[in-house]
């Protein structure tokens, strides 16, 4: 489940998304993803990440995506 992995806190980053019990965002992994970073590069650079959190952040990211589409309607 997605909340299992992915958590907004007011006082975490200004209440970004980011990834549970740690400060980095969804936004900080696209970007390293967008920049060419493989899975397996982010998780040697972040070791405290699992390969599941990788997946729920491209999950969080098109969920949304999905719901800006359906609102834009």
């Amino acid at each position: 489940m997605l909340t299992e992995r992915i958590s907004i806190t007011p006082e975490v980053r200004s209440g970004k998304p980011c990834i549970k019990g740690t400060r980095i965002t969804v936004y900080d992994i696209l970007e390293y993803m967008a920049g060419g970073m493989t899975h397996d590069e982010i998780l040697k650079d972040f070791p405290s990440l699992k390969e599941d959190d990788l997946r729920s952040v491209l999950r969080f990211a098109a969920d949304r995506e999905r719901r800006l589409a359906v609102s834009s309607v």
